[in-house]
């Protein structure tokens, strides 16, 4: 699973300004300094004291400076930094955040167009120059993290590491030339993570909802049981999932992304459509339609056609992120998009030289989706496997220091009733 789609392979050195992704400098958040506590003045025994030690008494200990208040939003816990790395098919991208009280706060974040898996559905494997492309980037993910000081990180890689031949080579190259240990997650993994980044953005009133991932070299479907827990709250379940070995980089190279007329196009939908057959026949028999469902799509692909059908003169997070839109205005979008030639659509300010060849791809694959499970409302996600691993992180230490906590409460308890010299 990868992030927004690349562009041609001639401007892999651009830095992409992604759909997801404000500007790095719009992002950082660096801390103010505190100011130095203000003296008290001295009281009335304080002065005694020093005319006492002016007649010879004795001189008290100095008092320890006394320590400068926290912020009350701020503790140990909150101050740490947190590191997601995804490196898919196409990009690579970072987000660095600390702790906040309503998710995480975005600290610095970084994205570029790296196109691992260019040539890889007919090589196997990855090549000289998307290797090095892609480690330049990881480089630059490196230099940022350290210089951030993030004291808890995860950095994986997906499709294109997972079916390469040269994957783990390529793993032990970053490793030596840039400190990164990147681990190649699983399919089940993966989808398990862009759930976790998107479950805010499920609708608590369905009872069930399909998220979807397109990459570039994987579309990951998860179909998702939402359940309330005793407070009453939307707890996201997954049912069933499946991972799609075609994204849109695999699928542009088989049918050309470039010049596509509505035959090529057709083909694109049609190949994608049997793919989805089985896991689509899994569902049915398992019976999961009961009560309200919706469509999540969370990739570049869905994020591109927002921007198109909110008429965005720039691509703006704020306005995408969570927006709900029908399967007609998504239809409307990509019929605009294929009566376009190439050069219009890599002038259109939400699909840019960078997407430009591979946006129908993700469009065939979006409607092969829409198709077989038909809903009212899609809700379009700027976020998912970065941030849900973020997610994942803060949670795990959360759940470590509550056990903490519990044992040395556990300990003191015990050591009013043990006898002497049991631990």
């Amino acid at each position: 699973m990868s992030g927004p789609e690349g562009p041609v392979a001639a401007k892999h050195g651009v830095r992409e300004r992604p759909p997801g992704e404000a500007r790095s400098s719009a992002e950082t958040e660096d801390g103010q300094p505190r100011g130095e506590i203000p003296e008290k003045p001295k009281s009335k025994r304080a002065k005694r004291r020093r005319g006492r030690r002016g007649r010879g008494g004795a001189r008290p200990p100095e008092a320890k400076p006394a320590a400068p208040k926290r912020d009350a939003e701020r503790s140990p816990q909150s101050d740490r930094l947190y590191a997601a790395l995804d490196l898919g098919t196409n990009n690579c991208r970072l987000l660095i955040a600390r702790r906040a009280p309503e998710g995480f706060k975005v600290v610095d974040a970084y994205s570029r167009i790296v196109r691992l898996g260019e040539g890889l559905a007919g090589s196997g494997a990855l090549s000289d120059a998307a290797m090095a492309r892609a480690i330049d980037a990881l480089r630059i993910c490196a230099e940022k993290m350290k210089r951030r000081g993030v004291t808890r990180a995860r950095t994986i890689a997906t499709a294109a590491c997972r079916t390469a031949a040269n994957g783990e080579e390529f793993i032990a190259r970053v490793r030596k030339e840039t400190g990164l240990s990147l681990e190649i997650v699983s399919t089940e993994d993966e989808a398990r993570l862009a759930v976790a980044g998107c479950a805010p953005l499920l609708d608590s009133e369905c009872t069930s909802a399909l998220v979807f991932d397109i990459g570039g070299g994987s579309t990951e479907l998860i179909w998702v049981r939402l359940e309330k827990d005793t407070a009453d709250k939307c707890r996201p379940v997954i049912g069933d999932w499946v991972s799609l070995p075609c994204g849109v980089v695999t699928l542009a190279e088989r049918h050309g992304g470039v010049e596509v007329p509505g035959e090529v196009y057709r083909h694109m939908v049609s190949e994608v459509a049997e793919r989805l057959v089985p896991f689509l026949d899994r569902l049915q028999q398992a019976d999961t339609r009961e009560g309200a469902f919706h469509l999540l799509g969370t990739s570049g692909t869905v994020t591109t056609i927002a921007g198109v059908h909110l008429g965005l003169e720039r691509y703006d997070r704020m306005r995408v992120d969570g927006i709900w839109i029908s399967p007609q205005d998504v239809r409307r979008v990509t019929r605009s998009l294929l009566e376009m030639d190439y050069a219009r659509r890599a002038a259109h300010p939400c699909v840019g030289q960078e997407r430009a060849d591979l946006v129908l791809a993700g469009c065939a694959i979006f409607e092969a989706i829409s198709d077989a499970w038909p809903a009212d409302r899609l809700r379009v996600a700027d976020r998912g496997l970065r941030e849900g691993i973020l997610m994942s992180l803060m949670d795990a230490d959360a759940a470590r220091r509550r056990r903490r906590r519990r044992r040395r409460k556990s300990r003191r308890g015990a050591g009013t009733t043990a006898p002497a010299g049991v631990v």
